[in-house]
């Protein structure tokens, strides 16, 4: 799947007032994981707001930023009477933990020891690992939310060690703004990591401040990070066809997983022959072209296709002159005929 960029509805550690007009946004940028702090706007609207994220197709996060017990029970009642998807934070995971169970919430607390609005990671890395291997051996505890980045330790080091320490997915969260930093997540082997404000603000790195160019851009990045970029074009068969003038001699076009597109000029009558393993698809681009079997004759105009099983022996005769065909099959099919070739 790659890193996971799960974009936050807040700032300042609370749910912002426009987070119904951003949520469209958001989900039109096709982001698919969208969150919310458990302050900063009303319950009713809070439980709109996920309704609305996973109408819109997207998994819903709630992070819980109070601090005292009584609070976080509070907030955790309220992820399951919302129906969130991931509970992220809190650090009361004894009291939390009994109202989770028996729901789909998957539950990842903060591990270390948290305080302030805006909330800061305190301790050592040695402490905070404790912490995380800890509460990663509890059932119920799905993985961890951890603010490397509001951490007073050093937060590369901090990541990576926790991420080993752990079997279980680590999500960063806490002032990630920059391509760089999202690099810096990805291979410390982090399952995602949250951008809110930066986004918001239209503070990440972006042709502009709109909301809109702030997410495309930050999951172009992701996108670069986990090498889910595609090199490929769009190519013209036309064109494609007049670089070349040899028949019976398949060009390779492309690959689709273990299959192999070729573009091939027929000319005359080829032999008969068939593949013993590999199944093949003739698409006839331009031409005529017949397609002898031994029990029958079948001719195909251009935009038609045909498929031969393997072991099925067949002779292709392009009809009227030359014909332009698209091949589908496995890469290993050298050429027209590999195998089997002049068989009666």
């Amino acid at each position: 799947m790659g890193l996971r960029f799960i974009f936050m509805l807040t700032r300042d550690d609370k749910t912002v007032e426009e987070a119904e007009q951003h949520l469209k946004i958001a989900l039109a940028a096709g982001v698919h994981h969208i969150g919310f702090k458990d302050v900063g706007l009303p319950f009713e609207r809070l439980k709109k707001l996920n309704a609305a994220i996973n109408a819109g197709g997207a998994t819903s996060y709630l992070e819980v930023v109070s601090l005292d017990k009584e609070s976080e029970i509070s907030s955790a009642k309220a992820a399951v009477e919302i129906g969130v998807d991931i509970l992220l934070g809190g650090t009361n995971v004894d009291a939390v933990l009994p109202i989770l169970a028996g729901t789909n919430i998957q539950y990842f607390p903060f591990p270390g020891e948290i305080k302030g609005h805006p909330s800061v990671l305190i301790g050592s890395i040695d402490e905070v690992v404790n912490s995380a291997v800890g509460l990663a051996e509890r059932n119920g505890v799905h993985g961890l939310d951890l603010l490397a980045y509001r951490s007073t330790e050093n937060a590369t080091g901090l990541m990576a060690a926790v991420v080993a320490a752990v079997d279980k997915p680590v999500i960063m969260a806490g002032s990630i703004g920059s391509r760089e930093r999202i690099e810096i997540v990805r291979r410390s082997g982090a399952a995602g990591f949250t951008i809110g404000t930066a986004a918001l603000d239209g503070d990440y790195p972006a042709n502009s401040p709109k909301l809109e160019t702030q997410l495309r851009s930050i999951q172009r990045d992701v996108a670069g990070v986990n090498n889910h970029l595609s090199p490929h074009g769009p190519k013209n068969l036309k064109e494609t066809f007049a670089t070349f003038t040899e028949t019976w001699s398949p060009r390779l076009a492309g690959k689709v997983n273990n299959s192999a597109i070729k573009l091939a000029k027929f000319e005359g009558e080829f032999l008969w022959h068939h593949h013993d393993t590999e199944d093949e698809m003739f698409l006839v681009y331009k031409g005529r072209l017949l397609m002898k079997f031994r029990d029958r004759n079948e001719v195909l105009e251009e935009g038609e296709f045909i498929i031969i099983p393997h072991g099925v022996e067949h002779c292709p005769v392009a009809l009227g002159g030359v014909c332009e065909v698209l091949l589908v099959g496995p890469s290993k099919t050298g050429n027209i005929a590999t195998d089997g070739v002049g068989q009666a």
